[in-house]
């Protein structure tokens, strides 16, 4: 077993939630031995090509790795190592929302940007949600990309976004929190409510605070100076400041932790996949294996 390879404690837990092994065909290679080689890809940023022979062929390993993204595999293997951890307790509701901006590599660029490849007049299904700009934006410091998480307390993932580095936090919120969905063992409706959110100024914004009053969801926000300003000048027509606890705002760093423990997996650190799709599938993977 080479370092950062799968533990054989770690390939119990997964190896009940990868999809059923094809009856027909040529017999497949080692699943572990391929996985192993996908997550050393994702940990150490290489190419496809140089993954090490060890794992066997690289074509192997790159068509698991899109094929899986195509169907689905990377994103329900993560929601139910989530049903699992909420089913024992681990998962605390109380969620704090971040974003980080991650360089994007010059091999990440290049891909088609008029439209989709159409086949068969049709556009093929697994490009449907893959953005027009591919989530890549350009300033200053060159491409970029931004990961945009909701993390609860313990430190579980439990929604990403991908997006151009250029684009804002506030406008992504309502995106975020509305794709936490984590099933229940017991076949009840998925919790979709945390007991509450914490997030920093820049997701100091009305719409956002109506969002979450419209939900019942108590939050954590502080407001941004021009704001206060703006309220004060206003007199009684502006309203009451809105409520803030410092001592809770403290608990936003597990959100910045995790943003932290998931960079370092240089495929996530540095985007080196075209697609943005591909890209979100290395952050599954990612959370999945240090979920393990």
């Amino acid at each position: 077993m080479a370092r950062g390879d799968l533990t054989d404690e770690q390939w119990e837990r997964l190896e009940p939630l990868l999809p059923p092994v094809p009856k027909m065909g040529r017999p497949p290679r080692d699943r572990r031995q391929v996985l192993d080689g996908i997550w050393g890809r994702a940990r150490t940023g290489s190419p496809w090509r140089d993954v090490p022979g060890r794992y066997g062929p690289w074509e192997t390993a790159y068509s698991v790795f899109r094929r899986w993204q195509i169907d689905g595999t990377w994103a329900r293997v993560l929601q139910e190592l989530q049903v699992k951890a909420d089913a024992d307790g681990v998962i605390e509701w109380e969620v704090s929302v971040d974003s980080t901006v991650c360089r994007a590599h010059q091999h990440a660029a290049g891909a088609r940007k008029r439209g989709l490849p159409i086949r068969a007049g049709r556009v093929l299904a697994y490009l449907a949600a893959e953005p027009d700009d591919h989530a890549l934006g350009r300033s200053r410091g060159g491409l970029t990309t931004k990961l945009h998480l909701a993390a609860d307390a313990s430190g579980h993932v439990l929604a990403v976004t991908v997006t151009g580095g250029q684009r804002g936090d506030a406008p992504q919120f309502t995106r975020l929190v509305d794709k936490i969905r984590v099933a229940r063992t017991d076949g009840g409706r998925p919790r979709t409510r945390p007991s509450r959110v914490i997030a920093d100024r820049a997701y100091s914004s009305r719409a956002i605070r109506v969002y979450l009053r419209r939900r019942q969801i108590p939050h954590t926000i502080p407001e941004k100076r021009d704001q206060a300003g703006h309220r004060l000048r206003r007199g009684s027509a502006g309203g009451r400041a809105p409520g803030f606890d410092r001592e809770v705002y403290k608990r936003r760093h597990k959100v910045e932790c995790r943003i932290g423990l998931l960079k370092q997996a240089r495929g996530v650190a540095t985007r080196y996949d075209k697609l943005a799709v591909r890209y979100e599938a290395t952050v599954q993977l990612t959370l999945i294996r240090q979920s393990l």
